[in-house]
């Protein structure tokens, strides 16, 4: 039995621990390799809730900031209890809720500045951790986006934790934009705060655009056994230099990206998609979760300065429910700018798709919070389009009624790691209109399984986006073969775990499959 040990900053098994889709990952992989007879534990920060009420295993000492720290890791119970897989926390007082999903800070003048503190203790205590033998004697750790990337720091320049090099390393990459890019030193948050006792590689370590910054994204790349991308084509797209906003490629890491490849560490295999025990909703309850959303968002203090927009919502909800549109095409998604820059880059983009959909009596559905331009701008175009539905809130209920209920998902990411919406949508039948680029490419065939837009220029994109968003309304309801050939195709489509993880065994772990 090979043993396996989880780090990420998100874990969907356990309650209220996932910001996006690194949180199913961390969730669906460690069943799979569960399934084929192998032990797992996953391990967390605590961000000083998840530890409540859940079992203290033990207290770990570790050098931090110059002195001695102490962390305590927690048991916690999961949603499901699975057989060999178990899931831990680590508290640290300093280790707090963020203000995004209660995980992430958003420091918008220092980006990562609380984030690099919190992480950087957590892997300290993980590094702790694995060195008294806390999991277990471990075969394989798998590393998850920059936030956990300092435990290669650690294994390779610490003398304290040299054990670690007797262990493979994995290092997945989630979302290549975000690398955590903070100074090495003179600042609360810099790599010699955290570590003043070490010697700093500086050539070796430092960003490739700010010579005076490590780059914790790059440290995973080049310190980890093998780096994995979450689809075949977001590998190919990341060794390609970024070109913004008409192309996003390696975002200035491409060169170590390339080198990887060269070595035979950059691995891309495709996510999966749970195709069991699936949340079902009733068939036509879309509107009744609707409004039972919108009134419990109500109740929030924190939506106090959006409730005169949620009633907006609420009011269009009623008149839906008195008169349904003939087509609905959905978003769901976090309001950002790898999401939904199409929009914010040209509005009129949006305001002709609504103006398309007028024409046939459809609406547009997005569900979604973050970035607070992003939320006013779908606010403002709510208040313009009766037939623009924005819910500004997260709720599951809803999100399932849209992947059940819907004729057409919007999925125009500017890049896409992977992405997991689209699965979700197809697995219901629901064809998807897609950016051809990274994982979205790897899931969608145009007119086959779905609909796909490209061009050399954002401006080229805008316009086949538009002229594809017209060909789907076209088939729909002049052709109805055509497009129930398409969502039998696209509900054919399986993007199993099992498939993948075996990918993993053989191309991350190089461990035979049982």
């Amino acid at each position: 039995m090979s043993n396996f040990l989880f780090v990420s900053a998100e874990n969907d098994a356990i309650k209220k621990c996932k910001a996006g889709g690194m949180g199913d990952v961390v969730r669906d992989v460690p069943r799979q390799i569960a399934a084929l007879g192998d032990r797992v534990s996953v391990v967390t920060p605590a961000y000083g809730r998840l530890h409540i009420g859940q079992k203290k295993i033990k207290e770990v000492e570790f050098s931090y900031r110059g002195e001695t720290a102490k962390a305590i890791i927690y048991q916690v119970a999961p949603k499901k209890e699975i057989e060999n897989i178990t899931h831990y926390v680590i508290h640290h007082p300093d280790i707090k809720s963020g203000n995004i999903a209660h995980i992430y800070f958003n420091d918008p003048e220092q980006p990562f500045y609380t984030d690099a503190c919190m992480f950087s203790l957590f892997c300290s205590a993980v590094a702790e951790s694995i060195t008294q033998n806390s999991f277990g004697k471990l075969d394989v750790v798998h590393l998850h986006d920059w936030h956990t990337s300092l435990l290669l720091f650690l294994k390779e320049y610490h003398p304290s934790y040299k054990v670690l090099q007797n262990i493979r390393f994995v290092y997945s990459i989630h979302n290549l934009a975000i690398q955590g890019i903070r100074p090495f030193k003179d600042n609360y948050s810099s790599l010699h705060a955290f570590y003043p006792e070490l010697d700093i590689d500086y050539e070796n370590l430092k960003d490739p655009r700010y010579q005076d910054c490590i780059n914790l994204m790059a440290v995973g790349i080049k310190l980890a056994d093998v780096v994995h991308t979450v689809s075949p084509s977001y590998k190919e797209d990341i060794m390609k230099s970024s070109n913004f906003p008409d192309f996003i490629g390696g975002e200035g890491l491409e060169n170590y990206l390339k080198e990887a490849n060269k070595e035979k560490r950059l691995v891309g295999i495709l996510n999966g998609c749970n195709y069991q025990n699936i949340n079902l909703v009733q068939h036509g309850a879309f509107y009744v979760n609707a409004i039972q959303a919108i009134f419990e968002w109500l109740q929030e203090p924190e939506k106090e300065y959006k409730a005169d927009f949620l009633i907006h919502t609420g009011e269009k909800i009623v008149r839906l429910i008195k008169e349904p549109a003939k087509f609905v095409c959905a978003s769901v998604a976090r309001l950002t700018e790898q999401k939904f820059f199409f929009f914010k880059n040209s509005p009129e983009l949006l305001k002709s798709i609504l103006e398309k959909l007028k024409a046939v009596n459809g609406i547009y559905v997005v569900l979604g919070t973050g970035a607070p331009e992003y939320e006013q701008l779908l606010q403002n175009i709510s208040y313009e389009y009766d037939n623009f539905v924005f819910f500004n809130g997260q709720s599951e209920e809803v999100i399932d009624s849209i992947y059940t209920e819907s004729n057409l998902y919007l999925m125009p990411s500017l890049f896409e790691p992977c992405g997991i919406s689209q699965m979700l949508a197809m697995r219901n039948a629901q064809p998807c209109l897609v950016h051809h680029t990274g994982g979205l490419k790897d899931t969608v065939e145009h007119l086959k399984t779905g609909f796909s837009f490209n061009g050399k220029t954002i401006d080229e994109k805008n316009a086949n986006f538009l002229s594809v968003f017209s060909q789907a309304l076209k088939i729909f309801f002049e052709d109805k073969s055509q497009w129930d050939t398409i969502c039998l195709n696209a509900k054919s489509q399986k993007f199993t775990w099992q498939s993948s993880v075996k990918e993993y065994y053989k191309k991350l772990y190089k461990i035979n499959v049982k």
